[in-house]
């Protein structure tokens, strides 16, 4: 099949370009480990990579990446929490200072949560990506009430609470708690317009995004 092929052929280039010209860099993280001070969490769409949008080099910044950019909230129960153990090394291992939430514009997981329909079809037999998303059910009630289920704008209000409800999630988590208090972690939420290429970044006292220059 001509999918992987076309890997491959992106992996010569980069053997060729990329890491020819940053061998050195690749050399350092290497022999030294990474020491990311940005985590960034991002959904798992195509279209917006995180290395590509903010222009960083290998090792610059530590990405965790699933559907609608998801946060789940603090919990101990038996099971497999693989954004939390990712949270968890991130902020006590890696001590990264900045974790950064970035949502975007026509999420799938977003408006799965809005519509309860994938792509206008039912949720998957396992029922993963409803559990998974079931996470903005407290936050759907008022965006249908004020937006409806359909249309761009509804799809925005949706995006941009996930953001929040991600941020707010975290603040459960122990560690961040501990790090925030020492002035040690900044939490950020940003939200990624990918029909205009604009970044959008939550203000802290107004609680608007404010798109970047």
């Amino acid at each position: 099949m001509p999918e992987f092929a076309q890997l491959l052929e992106g992996y010569r280039r980069f053997r060729q370009n990329g890491y020819a010209t940053q061998r050195d860099r690749f050399e350092r993280l290497a022999e030294h480990g990474q020491s990311p001070k940005l985590m960034v969490i991002a959904c798992s769409d195509s279209r917006v990579d995180p290395a590509q949008i903010f222009d960083v080099d290998p090792g610059e910044i530590f990405v965790v990446r699933n559907v609608a950019a998801l946060v789940p909230p603090f919990e101990t129960t038996p099971g497999l929490h693989g954004v939390s153990a990712a949270l968890e090394y991130a902020v006590n291992v890696l001590k990264v200072r900045q974790i950064v939430v970035m949502g975007h514009g026509k999420c799938g997981g977003c408006k799965a949560a809005l519509t309860r329909e994938l792509h206008g079809a039912p949720m998957g037999r396992g029922g993963f990506v409803a559990d998974w998303i079931s996470q903005l059910d407290e936050v759907r009630e008022p965006v249908v009430e004020e937006h409806g289920t359909q249309g761009r704008e509804a799809e925005r209000a949706m995006e941009l609470a996930a953001v929040r409800v991600s941020l707010e999630n975290l603040h459960s988590f122990p560690c961040v708690q501990e790090r925030e208090a020492s002035g040690d972690l900044v939490l950020r939420g940003t939200f990624f317009a990918i029909f205009d290429g604009v970044l959008h970044v939550l203000d802290r006292d107004s609680g608007e995004f404010i798109p970047e220059d």
